[in-house]
């Protein structure tokens, strides 16, 4: 007799294993290393055909699905169940004369950035091009052109998606208006995307990089990016990421051992004019180290060069209508060396527009937020608990000026009400009923999933 592995490999192309109990298979494991899957079957697939499979085959023998392409924003992690690796959907097509690409289930942002450079075209990337483009686009996605360009979700045109049932579905504004609306910004709630159009823009080079300064010796130095940010055009996309730098040889020499506040600036203009824009910045105090330049557009990770290598995490995130003097003064004391736990704080300017509504709406929630508010801890196992509460005392410095919250900066489970809270209330209802007409049984596991409503 067939075991059920076998069974499903009869209908797919791709791999089918059954990882041991040891946990010693590292599909689950991704990008981030803290609670990584463990599946009890694990589908390499290699076309749309097999995510159809392997979700009717889960929904027929009834255990949940997840879905990982690089596993960077994964929440929970899944005990038992089918894990659906789709690495290998990785290919990207461009249409010059359409601006537009289709990007297939794993795609990376830095494949869809290297093939339409050579027409002088960009996708809305974030700040790391490792990550997946489908989540990240799911999200809603702030990236290095989001004040001039919007969220990654305005710029999807079609979608195709494999619903609880196995079923695949083209949609669009024209085809599944409802689940259209639902996956741009709603998250993977709703199925598993296998492919998506997106709109590329028509951006060649940037004037970008980073100041770094020493918060002892600039201890007002995110007040005054603060106050400098109500001054730019919305070709100017910028953020601050402050942490505490260890006192080892692998540091950088002038960061090493020291509290720094890196300014991150992206400039979709002229080098000279985005060097104007930028020498306040420079006034705010000695710079520490300076990577501002004009650069080609497939070199975007360096503006933020965040780090690469995989590695286990947590982090949470609110959306604010604007810090004031003393509450970044407190988040900074809170943060630095003497902290409990390392803390990076990351905060990323939004409006422009983020916050206008696209020519077919969309579910991403809070479009009137001024900035994006995260900290983010390497985590050990068994201190996660502890890490989470630093993170949200440290958040609620914040709360008279909090409007909700941001699942795309938020690494780690949510209950219901943080999940609401990333939506106005009546999208949250309308994605609720969505689900339920998609996925009424929650088949689908998702890092921060929206609970089907309940009939009757």
């Amino acid at each position: 007799m067939l075991t059920a592995s076998e069974t499903l490999s009869r209908h797919v192309r791709g791999r089918v294993r059954t990882p041991g109990p040891d946990g010693g298979d590292t599909a689950g494991n991704g990008f981030q290393l803290l609670a990584p899957h463990r599946p009890t079957t694990v589908v390499e697939a290699a076309g749309p055909g097999d995510v159809g499979a392997a979700v009717g085959f889960a929904a027929d023998h009834g255990c949940r699905v997840a879905v990982q392409a690089t596993g960077h924003g994964r929440g929970t992690a899944m005990r038992g169940g089918v894990l659906i690796d789709t690495h290998r959907l990785c290919g990207v097509r461009v249409d010059p004369h359409r601006r537009s690409a289709w990007v297939e289930a794993g795609t990376r942002w830095q494949h869809v950035i290297d093939a339409a450079a050579p027409y002088g075209l960009a996708p809305l990337s974030g700040s790391f091009p490792g990550v997946g483009a489908v989540s990240y686009t799911l999200g809603g996605g702030v990236g290095l052109l989001a004040r001039r360009y919007g969220f990654a979700a305005d710029h999807v045109t079609r979608l195709e998606v494999v619903t609880a049932t196995g079923r695949s579905l083209r949609v669009s504004a024209h085809e599944e208006p409802d689940l259209f609306w639902a996956l741009r910004g709603g998250g993977g709630s709703f199925g598993i995307v296998t492919g998506m159009e997106i709109s590329l823009v028509p951006v060649e080079r940037i004037y970008g990089g980073a100041l770094f300064f020493d918060v002892d010796r600039t201890p007002g130095v995110l007040d005054g990016w603060c106050e400098w940010t109500s001054t730019v055009p919305e070709e100017m996309t910028s953020a601050a990421t402050v942490l505490p730098f260890p006192d080892l040889p692998t540091v950088p020499e002038p960061l090493r051992g020291r509290h720094v506040a890196q300014l991150q600036v992206s400039y979709v203009g002229s080098t000279e004019s985005g060097k104007r824009l930028v020498e306040p910045l420079r006034g705010l105090g000695p710079v520490l180290r300076d990577t501002l330049r004009e650069l080609p557009y497939s070199e975007s990770a360096t503006v933020f060069d965040e780090p690469d290598q995989p590695h286990a995490y947590r982090g949470e995130n609110i959306l604010l209508d604007g810090p004031d003097r003393q509450e970044l003064s407190t988040l900074l004391q809170r943060t630095g060396p003497s902290a409990p736990a390392m803390c990076v704080v990351g905060i990323r300017h939004l409006g422009g527009a983020l916050g206008r509504t696209p020519w077919v709406p969309n579910a991403v929630g809070h479009r009137n937020a001024a900035y994006s508010l995260g900290v983010l801890s390497p985590v050990e196992s068994g201190n996660e608990d502890s890490v989470r509460g630093i993170h949200r005392r440290l958040l609620a410095l914040f709360a008279p000026r909090t409007l909700g919250r941001s699942l795309n900066f938020t690494f780690g489970g949510l209950g219901a009400d943080q999940v609401r809270s990333a939506f106005a209330p009546a999208d949250y209802q309308r994605l609720r009923r969505i689900r339920a007409g998609v996925d009424p049984t929650g088949l689908f596991h998702v890092a921060h999933p929206i609970p089907p409503q309940e009939s009757g």
